[in-house]
Parts: structure tokens; C-alpha cells; sequence
């Protein structure tokens, strides 16, 4: 599943430079993550960065875009041009 921000969003800045897949975007009134381009983080790292890094906790899993962790995998390779490889996670 993708991720997404709730309205608890404080535009603190510290979420969007940390996403591997530049899915996080200033919105109109807090900061948005496009599903389309979210993998939570699947093949870049273990961890969701933009969830570790939140202060408020108001990065959840996204309901309204359901994925399997194969699903993710084929994102990344879709995005990235690379095979996804789970040694290649930090």
C-alpha cells in the first residue's frame, strides 16, 4: 500500500527530501505523498524514511491504494529502471 499524510501535518519539511522516490509534495495545505510513485520505501530501504522521520506521526498506510509487497517490488522497478534486490535495502 502506499503511504499517505494526514491533516496532523505540521509542514515541518523533514519528510519530503527523505523519500528515495520523490513521492512527497507540498499540497495545497500540507504535504502529499502521490501513490503512484510511493513504495514505501521497498528496495531503498527497510524502513519507511518519511515515518521515521515524522515528528507528529501522521504518515500512515493508505487504505484507498492497496499493494502487495510484490506489487511494491514491481513499483521500484518500475520507477527506478533497477530489479528489485531486498540485500540492496539499508
Amino acid at each position: 500500500m502506499a503511504l499517505f499524510i494526514t491533516d496532523q501535518c505540521i509542514n515541518c519539511d523533514v519528510c519530503e527530501p527523505e523519500c528515495p522516490n520523490d513521492a512527497i509534495y507540498q499540497g495545497e495545505m500540507i504535504y502529499e505523498i502521490e501513490a503512484s510513485r510511493c513504495t514505501q520505501c521497498v528496495g531503498h530501504f527497510k524502513e519507511q524514511q518519511c515515518v521515521v522521520v515524522c515528528p507528529v506521526d501522521c504518515i500512515l498506510v493508505d487504505p484507498q491504494h492497496p499493494e502487495t509487497p510484490t506489487q511494491l517490488q514491481v513499483k521500484y522497478t518500475q520507477l527506478t529502471g533497477q530489479k528489485y534486490d531486498a540485500q540492496n535495502e539499508q
